[in-house]
């Protein structure tokens, strides 16, 4: 139950820290093209990638680190990291093709597929 709880406060904070940075960098910076959301992206695969590599290198930290953090705080924050993680251990495994795929794949694929979730939505308006 405790791990439900470490995620629900990190996944808690990582929204409002989302909502916070694309707000503050937006108004700063303005939405012609989507500073806020890119910032929060980069931000959020240096989080992860130091978040896991640090704890995965530190066994005697209690994992309920790597609930509170990287699956809470960062999930909310932006999956796009985890996205940028899965890729670069696909690489670090040598898993080129797979790597490849899975990045061109979700590039394209998801574009598609938000494509489509807007079409239907604008059908059913």
């Amino acid at each position: 139950m405790q791990k439900y709880l470490l995620i629900a406060v990190g996944g808690a904070l990582g929204s409002l820290a989302r909502y916070w940075v694309g707000s503050a960098i937006g108004s700063r910076m303005g939405t012609r093209f989507p500073y806020g959301t890119f910032v929060i992206n980069m931000t959020a695969c240096i989080i992860i990638g130091f978040s896991l590599t640090y704890l995965g290198k530190r066994v005697e930290l209690s994992p309920a680190w790597r609930y509170l953090i990287p699956i809470g705080f960062v999930g909310a924050y932006s999956t796009f990291s985890t996205y940028e993680w899965e890729t670069l251990s696909t690489l670090r495994a040598g898993a080129f093709a797979m790597s490849a795929f899975y990045a061109v794949g979700s590039l394209v694929l998801g574009l598609a597929a938000t494509w489509a979730g807007a079409v239907l939505a604008e059908t059913l308006s």
